[in-house]
């Protein structure tokens, strides 16, 4: 039987991406041609965002809830430097341990609510219940979960195609308290990979005309919940 495109492209992806893992020291490494810094380590130029929830802290973007400024909706830091399309992006990220967060990508603002975002999502949660899945804010929801390739059809119901690995297995491989883990995010076409600190976590195949998107904002998240903490100390973008 004849692989799909999209699907082997997918299949390599998780043959080559699956390393060791590793949390680089420094945001810059010398893998990292093309990419250019969306945070310029001082200050939130280019972002956008509630300053009740977001600034800069120690050198970090750093999003908070405390208990007098609990959200009834999820509120988002958007960055307006553009609506990628096919990119790599990489982040680093610490949680605090009630934490709920996300990288959304090829996202669109609703209007209902300022800073407020709709479409993918790189999964993050202090208690590594979430992080690696493909959640979509507002839209089909569960994508797919870690440790499983997804192929989403005309009916936008996951199908599960292939194992990239037990969840909690690959649970191991989150790092958790005062720790930082890197995302690395491959988007391009309709295939879209979530690698944390060098394993593949989830990957999707978006054969949904109806509902996938293929260019939008890109933003983090602080979520409904109790209080909590979230830092990004880099983010690095290379389109495609």
């Amino acid at each position: 039987m004849k692989i799909p495109r999209p699907l082997l492209a997918a299949l390599l992806l998780t043959a080559t991406l699956t390393a060791p893992a590793q949390t680089p020291a420094a945001p810059a490494a010398a893998n990292d041609a093309g990419f250019v810094d969306l945070f310029d380590g001082k200050t939130l130029n280019g972002w956008d965002g509630d300053p009740k929830y977001w600034r800069v802290q120690d050198g970090c973007i750093f999003g908070q809830i405390t208990p007098e400024t609990i959200i009834k909706r999820n509120t988002f830091l958007i960055w307006r430097g553009g609506a990628p399309k096919d990119f790599e992006l990489k982040v680093e990220y610490r949680v605090s341990d009630r934490g709920n967060s996300g990288l959304n990508y090829r996202s669109v603002e609703l209007t209902d609510a300022k800073w407020s975002l709709a479409g993918y999502q790189a999964d993050i949660d202090g208690l590594s219940k979430h992080t690696g899945q493909n959640y979509e804010e507002r839209g089909r929801t569960f994508l797919a979960k870690r440790g499983e390739m997804v192929h989403l059809g005309a009916s936008a119901k996951p199908v599960v195609i292939a194992s990239l690995g037990e969840p909690e297995a690959l649970k191991a491989f989150v790092k958790t308290g005062a720790e930082w883990n890197h995302y690395h995010l491959i988007i391009r076409g309709n295939v879209l990979t979530h690698i944390l600190n060098g394993h593949v976590m989830s990957i999707v195949i978006d054969d949904d005309v109806a509902h996938r998107k293929f260019e939008g904002l890109i933003g983090v998240q602080v979520h409904v919940g109790p209080p909590m903490t979230i830092e990004y100390r880099s983010f690095r973008l290379k389109t495609l």
